[in-house]
């Protein structure tokens, strides 16, 4: 044995990742004690200003220790780059509270990793605010002609009050940026977890890709956004784009679309393959303009929403959409699995399947109908064509109020106008649905079902809140959360609750 160690003991020495670990450095930043002339590498030397950052050699497993009670008024910018078990990182240290980058719109963002893999930045406090909406962004992440960018963790940061522009859907809070004209670019390995967005315009948690068609496809992957906290969002909450097999785990939305004009929702897909949306909240979503808690759209296949509990937004529960498709930049809509949600007084549509959507299963939901609520339960509404091959199976329908089915039949504002019936919607089938209250134009699955009146009864819906404006309880707050969720989901579908992981396309899955 101690042989065996004798000799291993070189090439463990003088492994990559070993001298990366063994050179590291730790460099402090104080913008009230410091000093940019000073070494930065002792605590009680440290640099003052964030602009000192930005030219610096930063090696592989180097750490920046932003201290506790700092305020800066100008960016944070990374370019260096770390290594696989040697990340760069960027932490707070010291008592007090967060390290704060308040930018004031003299940046277009106030932290930014910038072409830049392996990179960690937690636990501070970020806002990017100004008189008057502009392209703002709280955490941009960007790669350009890169090729693959690996290993980025952006966590525990309290993004607030950034005034962007309500135009654009670009701007927010936290932007993901893959983008390369001269070289396919994107993320491997990237995760946003933990974080706190409030008060943010337009998008809350956003991907960007411009390699999302069939002939030019080339998706991140390993994306997860899990455990984060979103409230009052002008527009999208939660929107990856040009993805593969991304995982949207245990978010929390509430009331997005609260300022951003045109279609809106609380979390959606757009552009990706094999999303799994699951354990998200997604509540008081403002707009009618879609309005939904979830939303499945275009140019995307095999998203599945798993374990979700929508309420109470105005547009309904969930949306699956697409224009028609053009063989190129849009592939339709396919494969969309909608499984074991909950959605209590959702408004407005509960399922809407608008235009070109294919190989639908909404499967064992449960969905409760508020007293005084009139809905469409199910409506089918054009887009450049109809739906087709959508199936209904063992959901169970249970209406206070009163729930309507149809097709559309014209617009009224927002709001769509439906008769009975789904023609010109090919292949539509209702089987072992259970329809309790009062239901208009009911599917044929539920022609002879008794009528039977239907009041909810007094159960726990009282889901654990937080108030942003003290982060401090955050952690806690997840964890009662995500168990009250658990047991409310088990209660409702009556079932054990196995979460599920995503997957990818195989060499046999190309977009075509």
């Amino acid at each position: 044995m101690k042989i065996g160690w004798a000799i291993a003991l070189p090439a463990l020495l003088f492994s990559p990742g070993f001298v990366a670990q063994a050179y590291a450095e730790t460099y402090y930043v104080d913008a009230n004690r410091g000093d940019d002339r000073s070494s930065g590498t002792r605590e009680d030397q440290p640099w003052r200003s964030l602009a000192r950052l930005g030219d610096f050699p930063f090696q592989p497993g180097d750490r920046i220790r932003l201290m506790a009670g700092s305020v800066w008024k100008e960016p944070l910018t990374l370019r260096r780059s770390g290594r696989a078990g040697a990340p760069i990182i960027v932490e707070a240290a010291g008592q007090g509270p967060r390290p704060r980058i308040d930018v004031g719109g003299v940046s277009p963002y106030a932290i930014g990793v910038i072409d830049a893999g392996h990179v960690t930045v937690e636990g501070l406090e970020v806002t990017n605010d100004a008189p008057v909406p502009a392209h703002r962004i709280g955490v941009l992440v960007s790669a350009e002609n890169r090729g693959v960018t690996r290993g980025i963790r952006i966590s525990d940061i309290y993004v607030h009050d950034v005034r962007g522009t309500n135009d654009r859907k670009d701007n927010g809070g936290i932007l993901f940026r893959a983008t390369g004209k001269q070289r396919a670019t994107r993320f491997q390995d990237l995760r946003i977890e933990r974080n706190i967005l409030w008060r943010v315009d337009r998008s809350g948690i956003a991907g960007i890709s411009d390699r999302v068609s069939a002939s030019n496809w080339f998706p991140s992957r390993n994306v997860v956004i899990r455990d984060n906290y979103l409230e009052d969002i002008g527009g999208d909450g939660i929107v990856p784009r040009g993805t593969d097999g991304a995982l949207i785990e245990h978010n929390i939305v509430r009331y997005a679309g609260s300022r951003a004009p045109g279609y809106n929702a609380g979390i959606w897909q757009w552009s990706t393959d094999n999303s799994l949306i699951q354990l998200n909240e997604a509540a008081f979503t403002r707009t009618r303009y879609d309005g939904q808690g979830f939303d499945s759209d275009f140019n995307s296949r095999r998203t599945t929403f798993l374990y979700n509990y929508s309420h109470d937004n105005a547009g309904g529960f969930l949306l699956i959409c697409s224009p028609r498709r053009d063989g190129s930049d849009n592939l339709g809509n396919r494969g969309t699995r909608a499984r074991f949600n909950v959605s209590r007084n959702d408004g407005t549509r509960i399922f809407q399947l608008s235009g070109n959507v294919s190989d639908v299963l909404i499967e064992n939901n449960v969905i409760h109908v508020g007293k005084a609520m009139d809905i469409q339960m199910v409506v089918a509404t054009q887009w450049n064509g109809w739906a087709r091959k959508v199936r209904f199976v063992g959901n169970s329908f249970k209406v206070a109020g009163t729930a309507r089915y149809g097709r559309e039949s014209g617009r009224s504002g927002p709001d769509y106008l439906i008769q009975a019936g789904f023609a010109p919607v090919r292949s539509i089938r209702f089987k072992r649905n259970s329809y309790l209250g009062s239901h208009v134009d009911l599917p044929p699955d539920g022609f002879g079902q008794p009528s039977i009146p239907y009041e909810e009864p007094a159960l726990d819906w009282q889901v654990p809140t937080f108030d942003p404006a003290r982060p401090e309880g955050f952690s806690d707050f997840l964890d009662r959360h995500r168990a009250w969720m658990l047991a409310m989901l088990q209660r409702e579908l009556g079932r054990p609750i196995l979460l599920q992981q995503p997957r990818r396309n195989s060499i046999f899955q190309a977009r075509r």
